[in-house]
């Protein structure tokens, strides 16, 4: 028991030193192309030596990081970063008050993505998508605080991508949650009374009549009026 406390308490530990660093470089404040003196940078974050090369390997994996022989270990540029990889959308949507141009570009994804996929999914939907769809409603409809919103929300987007039947479309739920859910909670704060079933239900109720143009109409509709709440909150 004792021994399992202690593993958690070293992965956590772990976790924050690694996203310590990750936010480091993804603001700038380790640029691109710099040098990481590793014994300074322990010494910073007062970690052990071992856990800081540790958290490197992990940095490593995602792209931002690499070593070479003379140069030392180093900032990669940011085109060689792995912007898709789940703990990346986390930690850049965590700073999304400092880059609020991130939601623009989560709501550019969106409108290639989504309405596609609502095409796709009025073709392609099995009655277990529907039931999908109709218990995020359900969900939406009854949430009674804003946490609640978020999931039913996230809920009902992540069911209509998996509608369209295809595996790699279904992955986009990676960049959509984060960003999503991020862009809610914003929207929330400032327009608490805004209602986002109706738009929502347009778009079920045209994947469920198996209509493929309407269920792309509906979610273009839906996106405008998010784009159109997204500009309303960041003008105020």
């Amino acid at each position: 028991m004792r021994e399992s406390s202690v593993a958690g308490i070293q992965r956590g530990l772990h976790g924050q030193i690694v996203e310590v660093m990750a936010q480091r470089i993804l603001s700038g404040t380790i640029p691109e192309g710099a040098t990481i003196n590793v014994p300074d940078l322990q010494a910073d974050l007062g970690v052990s030596l071992t856990a800081v090369r540790e958290a490197l390997k992990v940095l490593t994996a995602k792209g931002l990081v690499d070593a070479r022989q003379k140069r030392g270990t180093f900032v990669r540029p940011r085109s060689d970063w792995n912007l898709l990889d789940p703990d990346m959308i986390r930690w850049h949507f965590s700073d999304s008050d400092v880059r609020p141009e991130l939601l623009e570009e989560l709501h550019e994804v969106r409108g290639i993505v989504e309405p596609a996929a609502a095409r796709l999914a009025a073709v392609r939907a099995q009655d277990s998508h529907l039931e999908a769809l109709d218990a995020a409603m359900a969900a939406m409809e009854s949430a009674a605080d804003d946490h609640a919103a978020v999931a039913a929300d996230l809920a009902f987007h992540r069911a209509l991508l998996a509608a369209t039947g295809n595996e790699l479309l279904t992955k986009m739920e990676v960049i959509m949650e984060t960003g999503l859910a991020d862009r809610d909670r914003l929207v929330h704060k400032v327009k608490p009374s805004d209602d986002p079933v109706p738009s929502h239900r347009r778009v079920l109720e045209a994947i469920r009549a198996h209509d493929p143009v309407a269920a792309e109409q509906a979610m273009r509709e839906l996106l405008a009026k998010a784009a159109e709440d997204l500009h309303e909150v960041r003008g105020s």
